[in-house]
């Protein structure tokens, strides 16, 4: 429990009906803050709500919403406004994956990966971060990826949307830290969640080598979140695989990028 006064405080956490974002929330929620959980299952954020507000003792409130549309942002913006609920930390968790070579995937299925994972976060950090600068505290977790270090052939949209999250983190977390706002990426590997079910993953062997929990990958994310890291590698397995690519040939890196989702990160 943080020793800081969270009294009043308000995390905003996406894709919280699962995975990292439910035990972030919960962790966020222990922590003192309140919640707005959102995400398209309505009936696991409800169950959420009542097991943060049962065991934490603070308001959750509930806005159902699919990331993927093309307003989103706006409509979850304009939603937690009618709410009057103050921001103060915002979780860009939701993503969505997709496996298979770019010449065959889906085209509507890629769309929706990069509303999701690229436009709908960034819009979100648009419309809440100048409250936060204007407060003078506050924050933005953004959930990327140990893929952001590497491009990865047969996930190569989803790798660059982590990359993308990564490299966006960085630069507004360098033009707000004289604000009082805080900015950090949070980059795991693979994790043992629903991530294994979506997107065709299952097709390959990208959970059959070094996996993580999602409660340790949270608790990870939330404590460099708190201590003002810009970029959290929640395992010491993950920060060696990331320094890798500052020192190897760039081939290499992206055949080993390849060799993690056809036979995991047995590599590493």
């Amino acid at each position: 429990m943080s020793t800081r006064d969270t009294t009043g405080r308000t995390a905003l956490v996406t894709g919280a009906s699962s995975g990292i974002g439910r035990e972030i929330a919960d962790i966020a929620a222990a922590d003192g803050y309140d919640l707005v959980v959102t995400a398209r299952r309505e009936e696991r954020l409800r169950e959420l709500a009542e097991a943060v507000e049962a065991d934490h003792g603070v308001s959750a409130t509930v806005l159902p919403q699919d990331l993927a549309e093309p307003d989103a942002a706006d409509r979850l913006y304009e939603a937690v406004r009618d709410a009057g609920i103050d921001v103060d930390v915002l979780v860009n968790n939701a993503g969505v994956p997709l496996y298979g070579p770019f010449a065959e995937t889906d085209r509507e299925t890629e769309r929706d990966m990069l509303r999701v994972n690229v436009t709908t976060p960034t819009e979100l950090t648009r419309l809440f971060l100048p409250a936060m600068v204007d407060r003078g505290r506050g924050g933005v977790l953004n959930t990327a990826s140990l893929t952001a270090f590497y491009p990865v052939p047969r996930k190569a949209v989803y790798g660059a949307t982590k990359s993308y999250l990564l490299s966006f983190s960085r630069a507004i977390a360098h033009e707000v830290e004289d604000d009082g706002v805080t900015v950090t990426a949070l980059c795991p590997g693979v994790v043992e969640t629903e991530y294994a079910e979506r997107g065709n993953v299952e097709e390959s062997g990208t959970m059959s080598g070094v996996t993580n929990d999602p409660r340790s990958v949270a608790e990870a994310g939330w404590e460099g979140f708190r201590d003002g890291e810009r970029i959290v590698l929640p395992s010491g397995i993950a920060t060696y695989a990331a320094q890798l690519t500052r020192v190897l040939p760039r081939k290499t890196v992206t055949g080993l990028g390849e060799q993690t989702i056809e036979e995991g990160a047995s590599w590493i």
